[in-house]
């Protein structure tokens, strides 16, 4: 990782965790233990979330 792709604190020092704001302490890691336990995804699962991602109209909609 390189730091422009980290998020930056308040005080200007990299927080060293990509796309992710500063939060309350033990924000984050709370975060990572919910997805940690969470059972991985299916297959038709991920298919989907790919094909909610990849629609033409959201496409547009972003740009």
């Amino acid at each position: 990782m390189t730091a422009s792709t980290n998020a930056v604190a308040a005080g200007g020092k990299s927080s060293g965790r990509p796309a992710r704001p500063e939060r309350p302490a033990g924000y984050w890691e709370r975060v990572d233990r919910i997805v940690d336990a969470a059972p991985p995804l299916s297959t038709d699962q991920r298919a989907r979330i790919r094909a909610a991602f990849f629609q033409p109209e959201a496409r547009r909609a972003a740009a």
